[in-house]
C-alpha cells in the first residue's frame, strides 16, 4: 500500500506502533508528499538505529522519553561524522522532533530535552537562476538531444512549463492529461497538497499542444500528461539528465537544473516589476520570507553590473591617461 511504513528492522512493539501512527498522521493530516515521507522515514529510522547502538538494547517509548540532551547531541555528532551538512542535519533533527511532538500529543511519551536542542545553523542560500538568454536557450535547445520528434516536443513542453509557469518539476510531471495547460490558467497541486492557480502563457499552450499532437500513445483523461518512451509517467531523472546534457553541450552553468528554471521564472518576473506577494502566490510559497530571497538575487545582479561598469570606466580612464602621457 502506498504510504505504508517501511521499517525494515526490529523495533520494540510500542515504538513500532507509534512510528506507524506518526507516519499515517504525516500522510493524512499533514499531507506530506511521498518524497518527504521517505526522507522522514529514513531520518527517524537512522535515529532509532543510533539509539539502539547507543543504549546497547532496543529502546521502548519509556527509554526514548528518558533520553538526555547529551544523547541527542551524540546523535547529531554521529551524523555530522557521517558527512552530513547543516541542511541535512537540520532535516534529520526536524524528523526526530516531529516524532516526539506527535508522541507527546498522543500521550505516548514526552521528552523535554529534544526541544531544547538548537537547530544546526545553515548557510544563507540565495537562489541561482539562469539569465534570460540561458533559460530560453535551455528551452529551445533541449529538442536537439533526441531524434524522436514526439520526445523533442515533450522535452520542450516540460521545460517551457517549468520556466513559463514556475512549476516544480514534481508538480509538472504529476499533471494528468485532463489538466493539460491549454487554456489561460492552470490549477496546480503543490507541497502539502495545497492548490494554486497559475496563469499560462500562450507559448506554454503551444508547446504542450505540439507535444499532444505528436505523442504516439493514448492519453486518457486521468492518465499522466507527460510520458516516457515506454508509455509510463515521465520520470524526473529523465528531465534532470536532459539539463545535465545541456550544461555540457551548451556550456550552461553547473547550476542549470530543472529547479533553476523555476528560480529563473521568479527572478525574471521580479526584475520585470512583479509584486512579491503575487510571485509568492504563483510559486506556492507558504512564507513570504522564502520569496524575498529573490530580491537578494536582484541586488547581487545589480551589484555585479555596477562592478563591471566601474571596471570598464576605470579601464577607460587608464587608457585616456596613457594617451595624455604619450603626447
Amino acid at each position: 500500500m502506498a504510504g505504508s511504513v517501511q521499517l525494515g528492522r526490529h523495533r520494540a512493539a510500542d515504538v513500532a506502533d507509534a512510528v506507524a501512527r506518526w507516519r499515517t498522521w504525516l500522510q493524512s493530516e499533514r499531507r506530506y508528499s511521498s518524497h518527504t515521507l521517505t526522507g522522514y522515514d529514513r531520518d527517524l529510522n537512522g535515529f532509532l538505529d543510533f539509539v539502539t547502538q547507543h543504549m546497547g538494547q532496543t529502546p521502548g517509548l519509556e527509554d526514548l522519553g528518558a533520553l538526555r540532551t547529551l544523547d541527542f547531541r551524540a546523535y547529531l555528532a554521529r551524523r555530522r561524522g557521517d558527512g552530513l551538512g547543516p541542511a541535512s542535519l537540520a532535516r534529520s533533527l526536524s524528523a526526530v522532533r516531529s516524532f516526539f511532538r506527535f508522541c507527546e500529543r498522543q500521550d505516548l511519551a514526552a521528552n523535554a530535552a529534544i526541544h531544547g536542542l538548537r537547530t544546526p545553523k545553515q548557510p544563507h542560500g540565495v537562489p541561482k537562476p539562469l539569465t534570460v538568454n540561458e533559460a530560453v536557450a535551455a528551452v529551445e535547445d533541449v529538442a536537439i538531444l533526441s531524434d524522436e520528434p514526439w520526445v523533442q516536443a515533450r522535452d520542450v513542453a516540460v521545460l517551457t512549463l517549468l520556466y513559463g509557469c514556475g512549476l516544480r518539476i514534481a508538480e509538472a510531471l504529476a499533471l494528468n492529461r485532463a489538466q493539460a495547460p491549454l487554456e489561460d490558467s492552470l490549477m496546480v497541486r503543490g507541497k502539502g497538497g495545497k492548490d494554486r492557480l497559475v496563469p499560462v502563457l500562450p507559448v506554454v499552450c503551444r508547446a504542450v499542444g505540439a507535444y499532444l499532437d505528436l505523442c504516439p500513445y493514448d492519453l486518457p483523461a486521468q492518465g499522466p500528461l507527460f510520458l516516457g518512451v515506454r508509455g509510463k509517467r515521465l520520470d524526473q531523472r529523465i528531465v534532470r539528465a536532459r539539463m545535465q546534457q545541456l550544461r555540457i553541450t551548451k556550456g550552461l552553468p553547473h547550476t542549470a537544473t530543472p529547479h533553476a528554471l523555476r528560480h529563473s521564472f521568479a527572478t525574471h518576473l521580479l526584475a520585470g516589476g512583479g509584486d512579491l506577494r503575487t510571485i509568492q502566490e504563483l510559486l506556492g510559497h507558504a512564507s513570504l520570507s522564502t520569496t524575498q530571497r529573490y530580491t537578494e538575487v536582484n541586488a547581487q545582479h545589480l551589484l555585479e553590473v555596477y562592478r563591471k561598469a566601474q571596471a570598464v570606466a576605470e579601464e577607460r580612464r587608464r587608457h585616456r591617461g596613457k594617451k595624455k602621457g604619450g603626447r
